[in-house]
């Protein structure tokens, strides 16, 4: 597990870097903020068509291989972005030959990268009974969380270089992020290669309302993080290096926040995975409403805090409670399917974020996300666990 959180920590460092900086980069290109938001939607695309296929893979092929894939994958996307908007800053490629090509990059991204999350979602299920699921499951949001912390720092840092310089910098630490997995960490002694795995769909009623609950968590999270830099530059009135720099500090504080309740809470008071989904999403809720009054960046953090509490809570908790709602043979399938609704979320959320934000007013993509929650929660009250054969 210790290993696992190393090579999840680099992952999600290398992705959060991007997060202060692709808003003001795709502006100073030329994009709009539709063309920005669709980086993700395409991303997220990727991972929702491909996420389940890596998940059975990796009963056939092992877990160990399949992440491999998914981190290669990963740094080849980002060189490939680097490259693209280098050759718009030095205007050898027109805006529209420029935005296609980092949109390319973002598919083939997505693509291998979407292999990441299912693989390790199934590897702690190998490594862990059920009493200890949850908190497992909470190990990868706290290095997600980690990963959180200092991404953005590390990136707000080094766009005062160049806004490029953090791209460049993920693709070189995912590739140190590889070659550690492969030397390092081993495949899972419980884990029992299948010829053939067993199938699980996504409509099966005893993974279906946690799939829809994953889904809108993952949208609402998502059309923030895809409007949070614009929001703040626009609410505060910045230069995008200015807002570049204060987004990162935000989401620095948002991403301990994660980490406190993942790393911390969770593991120690082992709450069950209903009653922590039913008591964050009301938290995020209060997040969301809080982004709609805040005219200051104290208020503007307070609403990423409540937010990171209630992701904090109710995201791992998903996670668990579907890992626990089917047996051993189906865990990489169940998990290829919870990232398949993630990704789905990832997919809608920037398109829902930037279209309200652009097309409607700036607060709208924060209420829009409330009230997706609130039906979520609604769903999840009436929710009870299918009974599951006990563990060999």
């Amino acid at each position: 597990m210790a290993l696992l959180f190393l090579t999840l920590f680099n992952s999600m460092l290398g992705l959060s870097l991007l997060f202060p900086i692709i808003a003001p980069l795709g502006r100073e290109l030329g994009l709009s903020e539709m063309q920005v938001g669709t980086f993700s939607t395409a991303y997220a695309l990727m991972q929702f068509l491909l996420a389940h296929y890596w998940g059975r893979l990796s009963e056939r092929k092992g877990r160990k291989p399949i992440l491999l894939v998914g981190i290669l994958g990963f740094s080849i996307s980002f060189f490939a972005f680097a490259l693209a908007a280098q050759l718009g800053f030095d205007h050898r490629l027109s805006v529209g030959w420029v935005y296609w090509l980092m949109l390319a990059a973002r598919l083939f991204g997505g693509a291998f990268s979407s292999a990441t999350l299912p693989t390790a979602q199934a590897y702690v299920a190998d490594v862990t009974g059920k009493a200890d699921r949850t908190a497992g499951m909470a190990v990868i949001g706290a290095a997600f969380g980690l990963g959180v912390v200092f991404g953005p720092a590390i990136g707000g840092a080094l766009a005062g270089i160049s806004l490029l310089v953090p791209v460049y910098f993920s693709a070189a630490l995912a590739l140190l992020n590889a070659l550690f997995v492969w030397l390092m960490l081993p495949e899972p002694k419980k884990h029992v290669h299948l010829h053939e795995p067993p199938r699980l769909n996504f409509w099966d009623m005893k993974v279906l309302p946690l799939l829809v609950v994953a889904l809108a968590v993952s949208l609402s999270s998502v059309a923030m993080e895809s409007t949070v830099a614009f929001y703040f530059q626009d609410r505060l009135q910045l230069t995008p290096q200015r807002a570049a720099k204060m987004v990162a500090w935000a989401l620095t504080i948002y991403g301990l926040v994660a980490v406190f309740v993942q790393g911390f809470l969770i593991r120690k008071f082992k709450w069950p995975p209903l009653a922590m989904i039913r008591g964050g999403i009301p938290i995020s809720v209060a997040g969301f409403v809080t982004f709609v009054f805040a005219g200051h960046f104290t208020w503007l953090t307070l609403a990423l805090v409540l937010q990171g509490v209630g992701q904090g809570l109710a995201a791992p908790a998903v996670t668990a409670a579907l890992s626990l709602a089917v047996g051993e043979g189906l865990q990489g399938a169940v998990a290829g399917l919870n990232s398949s609704a993630q990704a789905l979320g990832r997919m809608l959320g920037p398109v829902v974020g930037t279209y309200f934000y652009q097309s409607v007013a700036h607060s709208t993509p924060f209420i829009v996300s409330a009230l997706l929650l609130l039906a979520a929660w609604a769903l999840v009250l009436r929710y009870r666990p299918p009974r599951v054969a006990s563990e060999p």
